[in-house]
């Protein structure tokens, strides 16, 4: 698939994954986060994780404060990418690196664009393997 053939709201859960690996190494605060909010409906985000967790914009910075600084590199594989209305199904394998060790994943995201073409809510749907029990 060509750049030429993308959505335009594909082309932008395209750029939002890409300022979150650029901004990846530096983050520090929530508030480093800011080159992400512009792609964000910041005022009335809401995101739903793997857990049903629930959390606004302010909330999902902190949290990827937390995990930003306890990885070390993210790397994605693009499996899937679908454009419909006003919606993006984005699926990748995530490959997280911390220390010596990778964390892979199958996760699947939905995009939910508010009228101006900002992020406004995000569904996130994860695979993961069971941990390996003790014996």
């Amino acid at each position: 698939m060509s750049s030429n053939e993308l959505g335009p709201l594909t082309r932008k859960v395209l750029d939002y994954e890409l300022t979150m690996k650029r901004l990846l190494p530096t983050v520090e605060a929530p508030a480093d986060w800011a080159p992400l909010a512009e792609l964000v409906a910041t005022d009335g985000f809401e995101r739903i994780g793997t857990f049903l967790e629930v959390q606004d914009w302010p909330q999902y910075t902190e949290m990827l404060t937390r995990w930003a600084t306890a990885t070390a590199k993210f790397e994605t594989t693009l499996r899937r990418i679908t454009e419909l209305a006003s919606h993006v199904y984005y699926e990748i394998e995530e490959r997280h690196f911390h220390g010596d060790s990778v964390t892979t994943v199958n996760s699947m995201t939905v995009f939910e664009f508010d009228e101006a073409g900002r992020i406004r809510h995000l569904d996130v749907y994860l695979q993961q393997p069971r941990p390996r029990s003790g014996g």
